[in-house]
């Protein structure tokens, strides 16, 4: 039996887990998909709010300024992109002028630092390209961009680091109570213990305490398209651009990833179907003409890719955090914006409850730092040469797009939570994110993985499960 078994290993799953291992438990995380962060972690705007959103109060007004604090300690120590770029939220006319007011009133409410009211020609000095209609914007200079998955993976890797063991394409499709905790059944008919489940599965968190627990729940899952711009137009914007929310969310943003790529995202539909991540021709359409109220030079030119996220909206639009009426059972739900922003706090807070109410004791040899796999294509030239004649394989580039050589790959799959398919070795190198979106550099991506993983050539998949690239072999 496991002291603890996390449902979930996106941000909050593997934060959670993180901060658990701080302590003497025997922890095990599940996640149904292939890699870490694939659901609502990989796509996402990576916006680090400042807090002047959400309503004074609530958990999210609590945990979203708490963990943007945090952030420069746990970017420093566990090495994932991080930069406090600063955001403006637009008003594009009158209204939008008095919702900006409402949003400083809040941001002051819930302690949001520098948060000020500027005018239209203040924010063009700061950001040249936002529209000429711009006639006041609120400046919130603690906002920050972040690797959204980058983050998650570091929390993961760190885990295990301390002794976390993870579990992927482990679907967890029913929860049982048992006299000494809950049961957790496995889609593939295995079954495991725990004394306390953490529910930590995303828009699905409804759908496994709803069958515990009197207490129910509802989560929407809320979809929102984006496009991603070519390197090449980062001049852009420097700072993160909104503009005025609406009841939907924080609307259509303009903003420069950690890796130097704009994104332009997203919109906000209600879906019924929670694996819905197709994108559409008029929800792309919506996010262009709206982003570019914002910024009017945009051009279409420079759109490299389109994804989808779903976010975890709950009904009664608050996070839903701690133990339930089913001894055993521990909810982290509903944790949409600002839960990226959140989860270090969030992290903390329900490792240090749930550690004082199983008697963990601390452990002394906790080992709190971490170091990302070295990126070549930021290095110098003479960290280049150095790590060229350290490791050969670093001299050889394969992702030409993004300057990604055949040993930062090959050290991506050999990692603790390794690389396991194409999306994963993307998310840990960047190889297949930029122009040619891995058009050049695929085959030789599917080879390196055949020969480090010792399986076929055919086995090898984009994302786990039935997304395999090659279905057979015409010629032995």
């Amino acid at each position: 039996m496991q002291d603890v078994i996390i449902i979930g290993s996106g941000i909050i799953g593997s934060a959670v887990a993180r901060e658990l291992s701080r302590y003497q438990a025997d922890i095990l995380v599940l996640d149904k998909e292939n890699d870490i962060a694939c659901g609502t972690t990989k796509a996402n705007s990576g916006i680090v709010h400042a807090g002047y959103d959400p309503k004074p109060g609530s958990l999210k007004a609590k945990y979203n300024i708490l963990g943007n604090k945090m952030f420069d300690e746990f970017a420093k120590e566990l090495d994932f992109p991080f930069k406090r770029n600063g955001a403006l939220v637009l008003a594009l006319d009158k209204d939008s002028e008095a919702i900006l007011k409402e949003l400083y009133e809040k941001g002051v409410k819930n302690g949001v630092e520098g948060l000020e009211i500027i005018s239209g020609d203040e924010a063009r000095e700061m950001e040249p390209n936002i529209s000429p209609n711009v006639t006041e914007a609120l400046y919130a200079p603690t906002a920050a961009t972040v690797s959204p998955y980058e983050m998650s993976i570091a929390y993961a890797e760190n885990a295990a680091t301390n002794g976390v063991k993870f579990r992927l394409n482990a679907e967890v499709e029913k929860l049982e109570k048992t006299e000494k905790g809950i049961r957790v059944c496995l889609k593939d008919g295995e079954t495991l213990e725990a004394k306390l489940v953490i529910n930590c599965a995303g828009v699905f968190a409804d759908d496994l305490s709803n069958q515990l627990s009197e207490r129910k729940f509802s989560i929407v899952p809320r979809r929102g398209e984006y496009l991603l711009l070519d390197k090449i137009y980062t001049n852009y914007t420097k700072m993160t651009l909104f503009q005025t929310p609406t009841k939907m969310g924080k609307g259509v943003l303009v903003t420069p990833a950690t890796h130097g790529n704009i994104i332009v995202g997203p919109n906000a539909q209600d879906i019924d179907d929670k694996s819905d991540l197709s994108t559409t021709i008029s929800g792309l359409k919506e996010v262009w003409e709206k982003a570019k109220r914002t910024l009017p030079s945009l051009n279409q030119k420079a759109i490299i890719t389109n994804f989808t996220g779903i976010r975890a909206h709950s009904l009664e639009d608050d996070f839903i955090i701690g133990f339930t009426d089913v001894k055993g059972l521990y909810n982290v739900a509903g944790i949409e914006s600002p839960g990226l922003t959140a989860a270090p706090a969030i992290a903390v807070d329900v490792a240090k409850e749930v550690a004082a109410a199983m008697n963990f004791k601390e452990k002394e040899n906790f080992i709190k730092e971490r170091k990302a796999i070295p990126h070549f294509a930021g290095m110098s030239e003479v960290e280049k040469a150095a790590i060229i004649k350290e490791n050969p394989l670093y001299g050889k580039i394969v992702c030409r797009c993004e300057v990604v050589p055949e040993g930062e790959i090959r050290e991506a799959i050999r990692r603790p939570l390794g690389a396991r398919d194409l999306d994963a070795l993307k998310r840990r190198t960047r190889v297949g994110m930029g122009r040619c979106q891995g058009g050049f550099c695929l085959p030789r991506l599917m080879e390196i993985l055949s020969e480090e993983l010792n399986v076929d050539y055919t086995e090898i998949t984009k994302s786990g499960r039935n997304s395999k690239i090659v279905v057979g072999k015409v010629k032995e």
